[in-house]
C-alpha cells in the first residue's frame, strides 16, 4: 500500500519521508530495502494507544524483521521481543533489549538454545509440549536455575488466512492441545525446576476478523480459570500476534482499534499482565524493496514482462504465499501496462506480480515493491549465488545505512576445501 505519509510522490518522484528513492538507489545501488523510521514509530504508538486501557506488555516478534536498527527503534519505544531461536535472541540482545523483556518461543528449541535463554535471564520460555517441559526442567536443574515458563495452548481455532500461516489449528505442529492441558498441569509436580507463570496462544497471521481472537481468548480464559483452581499463580496471558496490515488497497486491514474493542473488556480485570506479540503489524508497511528494471520483453502471445534485478531471494512472499504487494514506479507515470513483474532467479515462481496493471516505466527505471518490511530481508537467501541487499533507514531527511550489501567474498567465507 502506498503510504501517503511516508512513501509519497514529490515533484513526480517517489520519496521516503523527505528523501528521493532515486537518490537512494544512486547512492546505495539496487536491490535495496528502504525503511521509514517514522512509520515504525507511528505503527507502534497506534498499537499502544489502542490497548492503553489494558495492563499489557508488547513484545515485538523479531521473526518479522530482525534488522538490529529496527529492533532497537522499537525497543526505545518500550517494546520487548519475542524470539524463536538462539540467533534471534542474540540479535535482540545485541540491539540492546534487556533480557528480562525477552520471551523465547519456538516449537523445536535445542538444548543449547534453552541453556542460552536461561543463562541470559529471559522473562520466560514458552513450552509447546510435555517433552519440551522435561528438557527445560533438566537443563534448568543442571544450571542451578528455576525456569519461568509459559504453556503455548493450541485453541483449535482455524482462522481464515493462508494455510501456511495459520497456527491455532490442532492439525498444525504448534502448542499443546487444549484437551491435554489438565493432565499436563498435573505433571508439574514432577518438574521442581520449573515455575508456570504464563499461558499463551497464537492463532496465525493476517487475521482480519476479531471474532477469531474472541473465540480463542474465550478458550484461553477457561484454561486460565482451571490453572487458578489448581493453584498456579499465572502472571501473564499471551494473546500472540497476527494482527493484519493492508497489502492490497482493495482489501484494507481491519483497524487495530476493532480488536482492542473486543479484547480489552475480556482481559482488563483479570489481575494479570497481557502480552501481545505484533510483528508484521509494526514493520510491514514501513519498508519498500527498491528494484531496477533490467529488461522489458514480450512473448509470441503479446504477454509483457518487466524483468527486474530483485527476486524471490529478496522477497519470497509472492512465490511462497501468492501474496499481493503493490508496485509503484519511482518516476510517476500516468499510463499503465498489463505485465508480469519477474526477477532473475531460475524459478518460474520468481515473480512479484502476474498480469497486473503496472506503471509504464522504461528499462533502467526504478520500481518500488511496497509493504516489504515484514518477511522480506529476513527470509532472504543466497540461492543462485545472490548477494543479500543493503538496507537503509530514513528519518525525515536523514539516511543511515543499517545493513551493508553482501560481498562475493562473504558468499564463500565459511566454506572449506
Amino acid at each position: 500500500m502506498l503510504d501517503s505519509n511516508y512513501f509519497h510522490y514529490t515533484a513526480a518522484t517517489l520519496h521516503c519521508d523527505e528523501v528521493s528513492l532515486e537518490k537512494l538507489a544512486a547512492t546505495f545501488g539496487t536491490p535495496l530495502f528502504v525503511t521509514s523510521r517514522r512509520s515504525l514509530i507511528e505503527s507502534c504508538l497506534t498499537f499502544e494507544h489502542a490497548f492503553k486501557e489494558l495492563p499489557h506488555f508488547t513484545c515485538y516478534s523479531v521473526k518479522a524483521n530482525f534488522n538490529l536498527t529496527v529492533i532497537r527503534t522499537l525497543a526505545e519505544l518500550g517494546c520487548g521481543c519475542d524470539v524463536n531461536s538462539g540467533g534471534e535472541l542474540y540479535r535482540a540482545l545485541q540491539a540492546g533489549v534487556a533480557a528480562e523483556k525477552i520471551i523465547f518461543a519456538g516449537v523445536g528449541k535445542r538444548a543449547d538454545e534453552i541453556a542460552y535463554a536461561l543463562q541470559s535471564g529471559v522473562l520466560m520460555l514458552k513450552a509447546e509440549s510435555l517433552p519440551e517441559l522435561r528438557a527445560i526442567n533438566q537443563i534448568a536443574g543442571e544450571l542451578g536455575k528455576r525456569a519461568s515458563v509459559a504453556i503455548r495452548i493450541n485453541p483449535n481455532v482455524t482462522a481464515e488466512t493462508h494455510p501456511y500461516i495459520t497456527t491455532g489449528d490442532s492439525k498444525e505442529k504448534f502448542g499443546v492441545d487444549e484437551a491435554e492441558l489438565a493432565e499436563l498441569f498435573s505433571l508439574f509436580s514432577e518438574f521442581p525446576n520449573l515455575k508456570l507463570v504464563g499461558l499463551d496462544m497464537h492463532i496465525g497471521s493476517q487475521i482480519f476478523d476479531p471474532e477469531y481472537y474472541v473465540a480463542a481468548t474465550t478458550k484461553l480464559l477457561t484454561i486460565f480459570k482451571l490453572s487458578k483452581e489448581l493453584g498456579f499463580a499465572i502472571e501473564f496471558l499471551d494473546i500472540g500476534g497476527g494482527f493484519p496490515v493492508t497489502y492490497d488497497p482493495l482489501k484494507p486491514a481491519t483497524p487495530i482499534e476493532r480488536f482492542a474493542e473486543k479484547l480489552v473488556p475480556m482481559l482488563r480485570s483479570l489481575g494479570v499482565k497481557v502480552i501481545f506479540e505484533p510483528g508484521r503489524y509494526l514493520v510491514a508497511n514501513a519498508s519498500v524493496l527498491l528494484t531496477r528494471i533490467l529488461y522489458k520483453k514480450s512473448n509470441h502471445t503479446g504477454k509483457q514482462f518487466f524483468v527486474v534485478d530483485a527476486g524471490m531471494t529478496e522477497l519470497i512472499r509472492p512465490a511462497l504465499y501468492q501474496s499481493h504487494h503493490e508496485i509503484q514506479s519511482v518516476k510517476l507515470h500516468e499510463k499503465t501496462v498489463v505485465a508480469d513483474v519477474v526477477g532473475p532467479i531460475c524459478e518460474s515462481s520468481d515473480f512479484f506480480a502476474r498480469q497486473r496493471a503496472i506503471p509504464a516505466a522504461e528499462e533502467g527505471e526504478l520500481l518500488a515493491v511496497m509493504s516489504s518490511g515484514a518477511y522480506g530481508a529476513v527470509m532472504g537467501s543466497n540461492y543462485n549465488g545472490r548477494l543479500r541487499p543493503a538496507e537503509v533507514m530514513v528519518n525525515g531527511s536523514e539516511v543511515k545505512l543499517v545493513r551493508k550489501r553482501e560481498t562475493l567474498e562473504q558468499l564463500v567465507e565459511n566454506e572449506l576445501f
